[in-house]
């Protein structure tokens, strides 16, 4: 007579965590908790009452996206990709007798960008109705001579991937990872589908036993959620911990810690090519290595450059609340928005920017500077004399808090 032997459960979520670090560079340690926890809780659909849509998002291609989401397919039982699939066959294909699919949709940007948004009302009330386990999609089928309204059962799990952001409908029921640009230093294994798409299917293989195992466990569990986490993001998470806690180990304190983090962060939008453009133009053309510059000096430089957008930027000159706007949308080397800060000199605390809260995205979005285009840039007038005030003016001792504000010394 035979015995299995019973899988660890947190053992298996470390394989699953560290495949996906072979092939993905995420932003931050929370997204590989919460990208793991969310291939495994695919394969316990029907112990939850809903799903959380797992998004890639990015404010400029080349991030990583689509790979993730070639990771997430590998793992995740009855992957369906989806790129140019219609309402009708995505809800014909959750409720048909082959299986509930886990719906994979790239190039997400391309369904619900603005030029199109407003024509894909159907597929987005599909995904919203399917984030519940009651939700269905009713249509008007035909027989013979009569027609009748029918539900279509529309729970499935759904990843996308896509540049910018969603409607806002779908945004609050993901789980958003904003995905970045790899930095020079930031190293992954190439993919090769023929050897590597057997390795993920052996996980998802083995993620699918170790759910029927804990099926029972999880469908009458009640996870405790963080301080703070209420109402659509308890909904969005609950799915998780719950996977989370019947692994055990460490992950359900990681899953905990990965909530916070991502909830915290999920009310930010990406940006489009416009915000390179602006990060390249601060890099060479205004800061030119000074650590601090206000935010006049550069409104005047940006707004002085006659081949760049910024002097009649959406009709008038780019303004202090415009440049922070742009900013905003990318972080800091700490995964902080980049935000006008407090310069302490002798004269005052004008608002301005400091260059270590940029540096971290000229590296992953900017070309590396051309030596001939700062020579010529430092030599004019209008650009340089303000950028030798600031950096002569005398500055006080200063500390920092945890959220990167400057305070007194």
């Amino acid at each position: 007579m035979t015995t299995t032997e019973p899988i660890d459960g947190a053992t298996l979520l470390n394989e699953v965590e560290a495949f996906h670090r072979r092939f993905n560079v995420f932003p931050f340690e929370a997204a590989y908790v919460a990208v793991a926890l969310w291939d495994a809780h695919a394969h316990l659909l029907d112990c939850f009452d809903s799903t959380p849509r797992l998004a890639f998002l990015s404010p400029e291609p080349g991030s990583g996206k689509s790979r993730a989401l070639e990771i997430v397919e590998t793992l995740t039982p009855s992957p369906m990709v989806a790129v140019n699939a219609s309402p009708a066959a995505l809800f014909r294909a959750v409720s048909g007798l082959e299986g509930r699919p886990t719906i994979l949709f790239d190039e997400i940007d391309t369904v619900f960008g603005p030029k199109t948004a407003g024509d894909n009302e159907e597929l987005r009330g599909f995904l919203n109705a399917g984030h519940r386990r009651s939700g269905v999609t009713y249509r008007c089928v035909a027989a013979g001579d009569t027609q009748s309204v029918v539900a279509f059962p529309s729970y499935c799990a759904v990843a996308v991937a896509g540049l910018g952001g969603l409607p806002d409908t779908i945004m609050t029921r993901a789980v958003v990872i904003k995905m970045r640009r790899r930095a020079p230093n930031e190293r992954v294994s190439p993919y090769r589908q023929r050897i590597h798409e057997a390795e993920g299917n052996k996980l998802r293989d083995r993620l699918a036993d170790w759910a029927l195992s804990v099926a029972d466990t999880v469908r009458g569990s009640w996870p405790v959620m963080p301080d703070g986490v209420t109402d659509r993001p308890a909904d969005v998470w609950e799915p998780l911990l719950a996977v989370a806690d019947a692994a055990g180990g460490d992950w359900p304190d990681r899953a905990r810690q990965a909530c916070v983090e991502l909830v915290a962060a999920a009310g930010e939008d990406d940006k489009t090519s416009i915000g390179i453009r602006l990060l390249t133009d601060l890099r060479d053309h205004v800061f030119q290595g000074s650590d601090r510059m206000p935010t006049a000096v550069i409104l005047e430089t940006l707004n002085a450059m006659d081949d760049a957008p910024w002097g009649d930027y959406q009709g008038r000159p780019l303004t202090p609340r415009g440049l922070s706007k742009l900013l905003g949308e990318y972080v800091t080397a700490t995964n902080q928005p980049i935000r006008p800060r407090g310069i302490r000199t002798a004269g005052g605390t004008p608002k301005g920017y400091y260059a270590d809260d940029l540096a971290d995205a000229w590296l992953r979005y900017c070309a590396p500077p051309l030596e001939s285009a700062t020579s010529a840039t430092s030599a004019t007038p209008q650009v340089s004399a303000p950028v030798a005030v600031a950096e002569q003016l005398p500055v006080a001792d200063e500390t920092r808090n945890t959220s990167g504000a400057a305070v007194p010394g």
